[in-house]
């Protein structure tokens, strides 16, 4: 008996995406060989397969998967800004309120945490509701913390609305890689993953407005007024034009074809009983319409427990894989960020430089010029790995992105290094921009292609990584950046910038010489350890 597909639906205009590629016993090893009517990129199938449903996010336009890229990223960007952003308002702030710069500065240290603290509660709550309400309403959050910031009249109120708006915002720390992970095939991570963390990196240039609106009128809250405006811009359009990601992919194909359809099924007869054709009819849905997709509600999931979530996320921290990411941001953040935003505006406005305090916050051009020159190389990853995976018979190997990674992993370091003896020494003020710079173009690779590693390593519970990434970053930055002042100032910026941060950075970037030649090897060990089967993965 022959069978014989054919499909119904309104829809058959719409090119629906076609793959057999398929993930290999060892999470990280997939198979993109491409067949006979695969849908392919440079001869490589597309892989994860999409269903047959023009509601998959994998089936959506390329423009429309662009502009929600672009709308989360311009988040990632905003939240940071405003996170990072008062750092010239250190002195200000300790003279307002009666407090030592150290104590000031915990107004940015403290809301950081909570930044990367809210993914605990977050991402669960999105798994469990969908993206689309959570995103919503964590912007809703943002907008009330920066409302009361621009208001707050004490040292307590404005730590308490600092902290709610940072909450808010922390989703999109893990939002758009899971939003990559929805929408994107697997040889576009790298470099949509690296759009984003564009978008993340380029918040550093935060600073440069905080510190030119002291003069004003409203001094340090006209900051907040600005980033009020554009987080309520943000909303209005994210309602407009975000659509609901989370699809139950599986669910689906398993409808694609059904025995117990038999109103579905035609029987052909011919001269032999044998020789009938059943042609079946795979029915594509209709594509949802624009008023549909503005539900502000999302897929509610019976089967996530939101709990179980959060604890065994923690067990992410023993994979090696992950852990490296976590260490990666966690010292890029907490030695190099924090650093810079905290030593700059003490430095440049004392002899022998004397700069007024509107300058104070123009040392993040050094940083924004190197995440600018790192930027061309976003979507090297990808095409190494495709090089790779080309000349290995079509099996890709997680480890295949990280060659790019060499130069970057000796520039960073040197970077600190070059800061922090020009800190110590009063060496020429280019000294400062030309070390933040070299970190910050070491860094954009590791932020970039770690996390890109990572996914492509555990793409089927990308969810519960990201709660231990985002986690873990930010107390490792919370760690390694709160008393830095009172580091330097006791110790010297050479011995701890220069010294150890240095040292430290560049004994996480070593790391990058294992996993190239030992990542497969630990992917495997994992994927029969007793982490695998709670995991789901055994």
């Amino acid at each position: 008996m022959a069978v014989k597909l054919t499909g119904r639906s309104q829809n058959r205009k719409v090119h629906l995406v076609r793959s057999h590629a398929h993930e290999e016993d060892i999470p990280g090893t997939v198979n993109v060989r491409a067949v006979e009517g695969d849908d392919a990129y440079l001869g490589q199938a597309l892989f994860p397969v999409p269903a047959e449903d023009p509601n998959d996010p994998l089936q959506w336009p390329k423009p429309k998967k662009i502009t929600i890229l672009v709308i989360m990223s311009f988040y990632s960007f905003l939240g940071n800004a405003i996170l990072l952003g008062p750092g010239p308002y250190l002195t200000l702030w300790s003279e307002t309120f009666g407090i030592s710069p150290g104590d000031a500065s915990t107004l940015i240290s403290y809301p950081n945490l909570a930044y990367g603290f809210s993914s605990l509660i977050l991402v669960p709550l999105y798994l469990k509701i969908g993206r689309r309400p959570v995103m919503l309403g964590s912007l809703l959050a943002f907008i009330a913390g920066l409302a009361g910031c621009s208001r707050a009249q004490s040292f307590g109120e404005l730590m308490a609305w600092r902290v709610i708006h940072s909450f808010g915002a922390g989703i999109c720390e893990a939002l758009p890689v899971q939003l990559v992970n929805d929408i994107f095939f697997l040889h576009e991570r790298g470099k949509h993953i690296g759009y984003y963390t564009f978008g993340m990196c380029f918040a550093a240039m935060g600073t440069i407005p905080a510190a030119y609106m002291l003069p004003t009128k409203y001094s340090w809250r006209l900051f907040f007024y600005v980033g009020l405006a554009f987080a309520c811009a943000l909303f209005i359009v994210a309602f407009l034009v975000v659509e609901e990601t989370s699809y139950d992919r599986k669910a689906h194909m398993n409808r694609d074809v059904s025995p117990d359809r038999s109103d579905e099924i035609i029987f052909h007869s011919s001269e032999k009983p044998d020789d009938a054709i059943v042609e079946q009819a795979a029915v594509t849905p209709d594509r949802k319409t624009y008023l549909e997709t503005l539900r502000p509600w999302g897929r509610i999931d019976p089967e996530v427990h939101a709990f179980t979530l959060m604890w065994r996320s923690f067990t992410y921290y023993l994979i090696p894989q992950v852990l490296w990411v976590v260490t990666s941001f966690g010292t890029i953040i907490g030695l190099g960020a924090l650093a810079f935003n905290y030593v700059f505006p003490i430095k440049i406005t004392a002899p022998p430089y004397n700069w007024p305090e509107s300058s104070s916050g123009v040392q993040s051009l050094g940083s924004l010029l190197g995440f600018i020159l790192a930027l061309p190389f976003t979507s090297s990853s990808d095409r190494l790995a495709g090089y790779l995976t080309r000349k290995n018979n079509g099996i890709r190997e997680a480890e295949m992105r990280l060659g790019v990674m060499l130069p970057a992993m000796l520039i960073g370091p040197a970077g600190l290094v070059v800061y922090g003896l020009t800190a110590e020494f009063n060496l020429h003020w280019i000294g400062y921009f030309f070390g933040s710079g070299l970190a910050s173009f070491g860094g954009y690779f590791y932020y970039c292609f770690t996390l890109a590693y990572a996914v492509d390593s555990y793409n089927s519970n990308t969810s519960e990584m990201l709660i231990a990434i985002n986690v873990g970053k930010q107390a490792v930055s919370f760690g390694l950046g709160f008393g830095v002042l009172d580091w330097v100032l006791e110790r010297g910026y050479a011995t701890i910038i220069a010294g150890a941060f240095g040292g430290v950075f560049l004994a996480n970037n070593l790391m990058l010489i294992l996993f190239m030649l030992r990542g497969k090897q630990i992917r495997r060990f994992m994927s029969k350890s007793w982490l695998a089967k709670l995991h789901g993965r055994a």
